[in-house]
């Protein structure tokens, strides 16, 4: 990493941070999805569901902060496809810039945008009686894996972003992580699945993710789920990182 590529990062970082700015529904559509279902789960299914715990909300937040990223990425691959298409990356190459800055720029405008949807949401999570104890270093805890999750997720939005052959099929990616949490434990304990499924939620990422950011907010032993939450991010950090600077050098040779 060299001056250069620093520099022209943050000017296309800026420029895409205008372009939002400019449509902030981007960020509020973002945050909708996950805070109607936090509103539905707490106040309609809620109470049918024994979790153990006294406030659903204080159980359900980890999972929504999950969802809220999943539905974030998406207008990662939304806003390459568009790029691609209109010609963008074609002028880029023309200029004396970085390539590789092009790809980050947008990765650092995913982040961005995710934070402060993750902030929209744990707000109206406070509103709904969300309460928590923990201190700086458990939030910081908490944001770094968050901030983790959302880099690998984004670097995954990338691939077909750069890839797809239409804006439908640019954004429907996303369909599949979003329901993810759905099995996991983000809704309801584990031990209340019957065994394929338990197995599956279990052994899949957002389960030790989701545990490990619950376990910090009340504040328990995280033991060795933060661990396999950290590992998994990484992991897929790593492998998504590598396929989509693969597909970009394809695709701009």
């Amino acid at each position: 990493m060299n001056k250069h590529f620093v520099g022209d990062t943050a000017v296309l970082l800026g420029r895409s941070l205008r372009h939002i700015a400019r449509s902030p529904d981007t960020i509020i559509t973002t945050a909708i999805m996950p805070i109607a279902f936090m509103l539905l789960f707490v106040y309609v299914f809620g109470g049918a569901i024994e979790t153990g715990t006294d406030s659903y909300v204080n159980y359900l937040l980890p999972g929504i902060l999950i969802i809220t990223i999943a539905s974030g990425i998406s207008y990662t691959a939304f806003r390459l496809f568009l790029d691609m298409k209109g010609g963008i990356f074609e002028r880029f190459q023309s200029m004396p810039i970085a390539r590789s800055s092009v790809l980050w720029a947008h990765v650092l405008t995913s982040l961005v945008a995710n934070l402060i949807s993750l902030v929209v949401v744990i707000g109206v999570a406070l509103i709904m009686g969300f309460r928590t104890g923990v201190g700086v270093p458990g939030w910081l805890a908490v944001a770094g894996i968050l901030v983790l999750f959302t880099l690998a997720l984004t670097w995954i939005a990338v691939i077909p972003g750069l890839t797809a052959k239409t804006l439908d099929g640019a954004s429907a990616f996303s369909y599949p992580l979003i329901f993810l949490p759905f099995v996991s434990s983000a809704f309801v304990p584990t031990d209340s699945m019957p065994g394929p499924v338990r197995a599956f939620a279990e052994h899949q990422p957002v389960t030790s993710i989701v545990n490990a950011i619950r376990d910090l907010f009340t504040q328990q032993p995280v033991g060795t789920d933060i661990w396999i939450a950290l590992a998994w991010c990484a992991g897929i950090l790593v492998l998504a990182y590598l396929f989509a600077n693969l597909t970009y050098r394809r695709k701009i040779s």
